[in-house]
């Protein structure tokens, strides 16, 4: 066994040594039978074992403290006999003995303090690559992923569960030590009286059977208690995004009570937990005392038959108490490994949930722009079928071109499908039927990041982030000029409010942006696609937020974004339809008709019905988006 295995092995003692948990054969494997609670805890073991693989450079450092800490402690008794037989009865140099003792205390001091560092500093390190490596994932999770799981609970799996994760990594040096200690105290209690160390070991079978119980019994409530945190942290995360529906409709009281709701829930599954932890932790604590009732009396009478020295005993003493305060940290060292599993578990489940939308193993390359077809890309889409469930399609054979350059309006009637078009197309989800092409390619032979980076989207709910205006507009392009910012802003209609805000361009935005107008917002988002300078861009109703007057003002800058670019408009206000060479209308996921705005104003009552009735609103089967 290499020196990292018998390191993890030394440091997951109370999973692996003793009956207290399951043997070492099942955290390698898990056999058909095994329930899913017993999956999960799998699943949890393994992250844990991955991760302590991960820092066992500073395990294997705070093991060597952790060593030279349990010499000096483990040296103590032994000098204090000697001290007591030969220095105090004997008179032979007292003085070198008391300073041997002390020397044997500093050194067990320093190695503890660096012990506590090097635990503390594993825990951190592990905390902080997991936390980044369950973002970057989080981030590769498929929208539809997103779409089925709250904000809150993701960011319960990356706060509070990860905490409780790397809690016990802070405690592997600890364990270590106590480890050396129990067995460095139990093989001098060997070696000074045999049956005075059986006598005072005789409650550690005892423990170990108490130990397990307490185990079972916590697991799934440590499991429930991440559970419910979860759900409070969700309910608060809506509450605080979702601010202004919650005070403008005067739900107050009802966000209240769901919280308290879910509060109660947390506190009764503590409580759980803690009626558990008082009924074992006790007895775990109480069995090490009786072995130290069964030295006293025993050793004293063979300090009185004179088998035993007093200084003897007194060392034998020692050892038996040093024995206690491992033994009752088990417990602790239990719940919170439980606790960690529990939390493991959890985030094993977001890092096991594989994408299902990601970059094929060998992408085929988009060809470079070419100046001479516009400079845009040439989509196709090649009949096109789409549902976001089995039993509800919403797109149905769509099928038609956008020429290099070419602006096309995408209009219907609400739940028609134009937001679903426009999340297809940088595989925001993955067609069900036929494909897409991107100047003849099919974007799922395309690299992902380079489809992305050839795409840009302004949606209807625009999501701007707590930085300065021009961070936001520089968003895709961080390294973008100020003037490349200030000329975007102009192309979107932005830069005259931009130049009135109190630090014009520096002016840091509140939460999401709330604290501008609809319009402005959405402005900069235009602004924000301006400067990714994309092959393709979509305008998902991108202009709603705007009165019809701004939307007369920057349709000039708009028209001159549009060049050189291809662009997809979903639209309904005659104004913005007006910005598109094609019309392309859509009914009931289908295409139904095509042309210029102007031929099926002439020609398509329904289109005529649609842009008279609709304000707008995003398609009823397309999940928000931000």
């Amino acid at each position: 066994m290499r020196g990292g295995d018998i390191l993890l092995t030394i440091a997951l003692v109370v999973e692996t040594v003793s009956p207290v948990m399951h043997c070492w054969g099942r955290l390698r494997g898990m056999d058909s039978s095994d329930t899913s609670a017993e999956r999960g805890r799998h699943q949890g073991r393994q992250l844990l074992i991955s991760s302590l693989r991960s820092v066992k450079v500073r395990l294997a450092l705070g093991a060597l403290i952790a060593l030279g800490w349990t010499l000096g402690r483990i040296s103590v008794p032994l000098l204090v006999r000697l001290g007591v037989d030969r220095g105090i009865e004997n008179g032979d140099r007292p003085w070198l003995w008391a300073g041997l003792v002390a020397l044997a205390g500093v050194v067990s001091g320093i190695c503890l303090g660096l012990r506590r560092y090097v635990a503390f500093s594993s825990g951190r390190r592990v905390e902080a690559d997991l936390r980044l490596r369950l973002f970057a994932h989080i981030q590769r999770l498929h929208a539809a992923f997103h779409d089925q799981t709250a904000a809150g609970d993701l960011m319960s799996r990356s706060q509070t569960d990860l905490q409780q994760f790397q809690n016990v990594f802070t405690m592997v040096p600890i364990t270590v030590g106590n480890f050396f200690i129990v067995c460095g105290s139990v093989i001098m209690m060997l070696l000074l009286h045999p049956v005075l160390a059986l006598l005072a070991l005789v409650g550690l079978p005892l423990v170990t059977i108490i130990g397990r119980m307490f185990s079972q019994r916590l697991f799934p409530v440590a499991m429930q208690i991440q559970t419910e945190s979860a759900e409070l942290a969700s309910v608060v995360e809506e509450s605080v995004t979702g601010i202004r529906v919650v005070k403008g409709f005067g739900a107050e009281e009802v966000q209240r009570t769901k919280l308290s709701k879910e509060a109660d829930d947390v506190f009764d599954r503590s409580l759980a937990a803690a009626k558990i932890r008082a009924t074992f932790v006790p007895a775990i604590e109480l069995l090490p005392n009786l072995g130290l009732v069964l030295v006293l009396a025993y050793g004293g009478r063979l300090v009185l038959d004179g088998d035993l020295t007093i200084g003897g005993l007194i060392s034998f003493n020692l050892y038996v108490i040093m024995l206690i305060n491992p033994l009752r940290m088990l417990g602790m060292i239990l719940a919170q490994v439980q606790r960690a599993l529990a939390a493991g578990t959890r985030i094993s489940a977001i890092l096991e949930t594989a994408p299902e939308i990601v970059s094929p193993s060998k992408p085929t390359p988009l060809r470079p722009r070419r100046t001479d077809e516009g400079g845009g890309a040439r989509i196709r889409f090649e009949h096109v079928g789409f549902s976001y469930r089995d039993d509800l399609p919403v797109l149905r054979d769509i099928h038609f071109e956008i020429e290099s350059g070419e602006t096309v309006a995408l209009v219907g009637p609400t739940g028609c499908g134009k937001s679903t078009i426009a999340q297809l197309l940088p595989r925001f989800y993955d067609v069900d039927g036929g494909s897409i092409e991107i100047d003849g390619v099919d974007i799922r032979n395309v690299d992902l990041a380079e489809l992305r980076r050839s795409v840009s989207l302004v949606f209807e709910d625009t999501f701007l982030f707590s930085a300065t205006v021009a961070e936001n507009i520089a968003f895709a392009q961080p390294d973008a000029s100020p003037g490349q910012v200030r000329r975007a802003a102009t192309l979107a209609g932005a830069a005259d409010f931009i130049d009135e805000l109190p630090e014009g361009y520096r002016t840091v935005l509140g939460e999401r942006g709330f604290s501008l107008s609809g319009g402005q917002r959405q402005r900069l988002a235009i602004a924000r696609a301006i400067v990714a300078d994309p092959r393709l861009l979509i305008l998902d109703d991108a202009t709603s937020a705007v009165d019809a007057s701004t939307e007369h003002e920057i349709k000039d800058a708009m028209d001159e974004v549009m060049k050189g670019r291809t662009t997809v408009v979903i639209a309904h206000r005659p104004a913005t339809i007006g910005l598109a060479d094609r019309v392309v209308f859509l009914d009931d996921g289908r295409i139904a008709a095509q042309g210029t705005h102007e031929e099926l104003l002439a020609t398509n009552a329904r289109y005529a019905e649609v842009l008279a009735s609709a304000d707008g609103p995003a398609d009823e089967h397309t999940p928000a988006v931000v």
